[in-house]
């Protein structure tokens, strides 16, 4: 067959040298490449009755002509002309923008057909587009494409039906019969034409079903190939743990386990005890319990004669879990050591030795771990926390310091499903999805910012019962382009304002790392009563007598980013409480703060936070593992991505994909992408 993306795009008639540059910047270069050049959105001219429109929504109405057009002139050359259109039962106006010449073309009782923004409070059409005369069905439904340069997007469109008449024919079927059969979907040719050409709302709904199975299956096939691959051609180690010692520690421990922590642990001790290499991520809420979850993992490496590494982003955090690893596992005879940059000399000399010696059975650290001179004796399980704060490169070098270790990642990072079998496709994923008894609910406040002497006036009262409380600001310093509130005039305001009562601190991104911990430890140690800082304490900083925070701005920042931010008050027995101060102008960001005040689940947060704001937003822009496609939306086709999810789990399974020629098109793919290294899946 005839490969399409071996074709320059030249061959197609009225596409010379220099259009060809143009669209070669439109990433356009082949035949292939044009007619998978698909729209991004759709213009939609059918007739709208205005008792179904929504406000702010783009309608099409037609009308007669009831009023004389008004001219009005204002500003450098610039007018506004207003028309009363009698539409069905409505009488609306129509305001037309700099487009003087109207008032002599625009009679009484014309019928006239107009496109543009409904206020419905108004009761106005702002017009974009009209056209004299009644509203006619050709070009309803209007594809819409991203250009480039000087093509516009009917010129575009004669070129793809240009492709479609000389090489639509060879446009291949990557999809075998028997799943297009099972789902009903359109053959490839006829999707791509609808996505180009929709004769009606159903023929693109139709080709868009297609597209979008295909791209997530495809998507899916190469995240379980690479699982698979990576599963059978890694030398993993099964670790013949003592369960009865694993059953002793875990009732020794001074609380139960939750429903969620027992499957969790049972999850990760199955993949510990295959012959597979460990490669999990663990997802809990803050609080939720991964700490313990940890230590179960690590203890039972230990009985099965391996050590133990954890890495952690910062060096308070690593001595938090240090401290707290010591604690649950000192009792059972481990020997744990923490290594940091602060870890140096004779001291420092001393643990590597132990450490080669095998003497230390879990090691705790930052990324000193991963540094050269660190060598284990016989490294069984890495787990790394917050694992998106360390590069690929990182994580791999540490994983490296044994022979094919299990490897666990944690993260107190809710990910929506969605993200999490798209960006984590190729890993296991354990959730932590219930809270331990008697955690108290923090409680949340959405107060605008002309409340600030009463929630001051809270904050003391909460001091004055010797707890503490954070103050979280968007910036470091004041900024000309943004109207927010910064640390450094919030930490000047609230020190006068506490003076000679409460030590005020200040906190920020630009300090040197050992000025940061130095903040925190006062902070740990009560030294200082209210933390003013950055979003930099949002990952893991454990202070119980913590009571209160307050976030300043809250509608600056992600559902998700306030969640983590919240989790750092609640850590104690006491009631503890998070104010939002937000004036938020639009009806979404009205939205986002009455869903944090209402909501305490992560997940659900992350869910909306995802829906709001999209995928790209939700892990910052241009986020690596965010795959893109050009028709699927993960949001929006959640449904079929779990469907191609598990259909490509089965294929990837199953022998038959393997040997049967109905699914040759989908093993080249594979190998095209490279997934399979030039090797053949047994």
């Amino acid at each position: 067959m005839t490969d399409l993306f071996a074709i320059p795009v030249t061959d197609i008639k009225g596409i010379g040298d220099e259009t060809a540059v143009q669209l070669s910047t439109m990433g356009i270069g082949s035949v292939g490449d044009l007619l998978e050049y698909v729209p991004y959105r759709y213009e939609d001219y059918r007739l709208k009755d205005l008792a179904e429109a929504e406000h702010d929504e783009r309608v099409t109405v037609e009308g007669k002509i009831h009023s004389a057009p008004s001219l009005m002139f204002y500003g450098k050359k610039k007018s506004r002309l207003n028309v009363r259109l009698l539409s069905g039962s409505y009488l609306i106006q129509a305001t037309f923008f700099n487009q003087p010449y109207l008032k002599k073309k625009l009679n009484l009782q014309d019928t006239i057909t107009v496109t543009g923004k409904w206020d419905k409070n108004r009761q106005i059409i702002t017009v974009q587009q009209y056209s004299l005369g009644q509203h006619t069905a050709k070009g309803d439904f209007e594809p819409v494409y991203s250009l480039k340069g000087s093509v516009k997007n009917q010129t575009l469109r004669k070129f793809i039906r240009s492709a479609f008449e000389d090489y639509g024919n060879d446009i291949p079927e990557n999809l075998p019969g028997s799943l297009r059969l099972q789902y009903k979907l359109l053959n490839r040719k006829e999707a791509l034409f609808n996505l180009h050409f929709p004769a009606a709302p159903s023929s693109l709904k139709q080709a868009r079903r297609r597209m979008v199975y295909e791209e997530f299956l495809l998507f899916q096939l190469k995240m379980q190939a690479l699982r698979k691959f990576e599963r059978e051609h890694s030398n993993g180690i099964s670790q013949n743990y003592d369960l009865n010692k694993i059953k002793e520690f875990i009732n020794s421990l001074p609380f139960p386990l939750t429903d969620a922590q027992k499957r969790v642990v049972n999850e990760i001790s199955a993949d510990m005890k295959s012959p597979y290499r460990m490669n999990r991520l663990l997802q809990g809420d803050v609080g939720s319990g991964k700490t313990v979850v940890a230590a179960i993992a690590l203890f039972s490496t230990i009985t099965a004669g391996y050590q133990g590494a954890l890495m952690v982003p910062t060096e308070i955090l690593a001595e938090q879990h240090a401290e707290s690893l010591s604690e649950l596992l000192g009792t059972a005879g481990v020997n744990t050591a923490l290594l940091t940059s602060s870890v140096k000399g004779k001291r420092r000399k001393l643990l590597l030795e132990k450490l080669q010696e095998g003497e230390i059975d879990v090691l705790i650290g930052t990324h000193a771990l991963i540094q050269e001179e660190v060598n284990f004796k016989n490294l069984g399980l890495v787990i790394t926390d917050e694992q998106h704060r360390f590069g690929v490169q990182q994580r791999r070098v540490l994983r490296e310091k044994g022979e094919s270790p299990d490897v666990l990642f944690m993260t107190a990072t809710p990910i929506p499903r969605t993200l999490a079998i798209t960006v984590f496709g190729e890993m296991d994923v354990s959730i932590i999805d219930e809270m331990p008894a008697g955690r108290k609910t923090i409680e949340t406040y959405w107060a605008k910012q002309d409340k600030l002497e009463r929630v001051l006036g809270f904050m003391e009262k909460e001091l004055s019962q010797g707890r503490q409380a954070y103050v979280i600001c968007p910036l470091i310093e004041e900024s000309d382009k943004l109207d927010v509130q910064n640390a450094i005039d919030v930490h000047a305001q609230l020190e006068f304002y506490f003076q000679n009562r409460y030590k005020t601190g200040l906190m920020h991104g630009r300090l040197h790392s050992d000025e940061k911990d130095e903040v925190m430890k006062d902070f740990s140690r009560n030294e200082i009563q209210v933390l003013v800082s950055t979003t930099v304490v949002e990952v893991g900083v454990n202070v119980p007598n913590a009571t209160m925070m307050v976030i300043y701005d809250a509608e600056r920042f992600g559902l998700s980013q306030l969640h983590q931010l919240r989790g750092r008050v609640g850590r104690g027995s006491s009631q503890s409480y998070c104010i939002l101060l937000a004036d938020p102008k639009t009806d979404v960001g009205k939205e986002r703060m009455r869903i944090m005040a209402e909501t305490n689940d992560g997940f659900e947060l992350s869910e909306k936070d995802l829906e709001l704001r999209g995928p790209g937003d939700f892990f910052g822009k241009k986020q690596s593992g965010l795959p893109e496609f050009k028709v699927a939306d993960m949001i929006h086709d959640y449904r079929a991505l779990e469907v191609a999810r598990n259909d490509a789990q089965n294929l990837i399974q199953g022998e038959r994909f393997w040997q049967d020629p109905e699914y040759a098109e989908l093993r080249g793919f594979l190998e095209q992408t490279g997934v399979l290294q030039g090797e053949k899946l047994d």
